[in-house]
């Protein structure tokens, strides 16, 4: 058994043993009238919720499909956590509503299995559940902010080798231009639905940002950053640069050009591709990060 898997059964065993002692200390259920027997109970009780943390763990592995990993960042481990808790909670409550009915009905008419038996387990638990979580959070934030930093870092230089690629097959190009071929510094017009378009070298676009029914091309002429507007939309930029890689989908209403980014940024909550010349942070969604990340890698 490997350190992950140890440090994973002793979280599941503290987590029982805070779930028992907070039941034990405000005694729901009707645990009072049980006197000695309350023990047993809240055994019983601790037994159920490791049961319960056992087959969240494989449902989560083999049906879900999400492993655990600390390889894989930060937002992966916190949606997984918060995954294992929505699962968890209601099963865990299911079984201690269960036992109620099965073990403790016989002298609290109010553990007999009903919908407001199972309504009142969900909500203790539920609460002692946020509880838990927020204690884990906290204990292993110092862990999520390395891992954090070492994801980002191994990003940046991730992307630091697919721009030094491309200016590398950029020079190859230009000594020795395809026939018919796609030039990543060649130019290209972009055009909207009106009259108006945009032309320009790809290695000087910075980004794409929707506008309402336009769209804002960022682009570098000289050493200066300008902006033009075309109406047009997200899904026309996208099939005019399609043959351009390293022209990338990040965001609903962002397209990037990774050649002109400076930096990956990004924490818990989001990450950033933060552009040179214009020093803008531009947002990539939740569903667009593995994307990214494939690229890169």
């Amino acid at each position: 058994m490997n350190n992950s898997h140890k440090e994973t059964i002793s979280i599941r065993i503290i987590s029982c043993a805070f779930m028992v002692l907070a039941i034990a200390i405000f005694k729901p259920f009707g645990l009072e009238v049980w006197q000695w027997q309350t023990c047993v109970h809240l055994l019983a009780i601790f037994a159920l919720g490791m049961l319960s943390c056992f087959l969240t763990e494989v449902i989560l592995r083999y049906i879900v499909r999400m492993p655990r990993s600390y390889d894989r960042g930060v937002s992966y481990i916190i949606s997984r956590n918060l995954r294992f808790q929505c699962i968890n909670t209601p099963l865990v409550s299911l079984f201690i509503c269960l036992y109620r009915h099965l073990a403790m009905s016989s002298l609290v008419e109010g553990n007999k299995l009903s919908l407001g038996n199972y309504l009142e387990t969900l909500m203790i638990i539920a609460f002692l559940s946020f509880a838990i979580g927020l204690y884990w959070r906290f204990k292993f934030r110092s862990r999520y902010l390395a891992v954090e930093l070492e994801e980002t870092r191994q990003l940046n230089e991730q992307l630091k080798k697919l721009q030094t690629s491309n200016a590398g097959v950029s020079r190859q190009t230009e000594d020795n231009p395809p026939v018919g071929g796609t030039d990543q510094d060649s130019q290209i017009t972009l055009e909207g639905t009106t009259n108006e378009h945009v032309t320009l070298e790809i290695s000087d676009l910075l980004y794409i940002e929707a506008v309402g029914n336009y769209v804002k091309v960022c682009q570098l002429q000289g050493n200066e950053v300008h902006t033009n507007m075309l109406r047009a939309t997200m899904k026309q930029m996208e099939d005019s640069l399609q043959a351009y890689p390293m022209i990338v989908r990040c965001h609903r209403a962002f397209m990037v050009n990774l050649g002109q980014v400076e930096q990956i940024s990004s924490n818990s909550r989001a990450m950033q591709l933060v552009m040179r010349h214009s020093h803008d942070a531009i947002p990539v969604s939740r569903s667009n990060v593995n994307k990214l990340k494939e690229l890169l890698g």
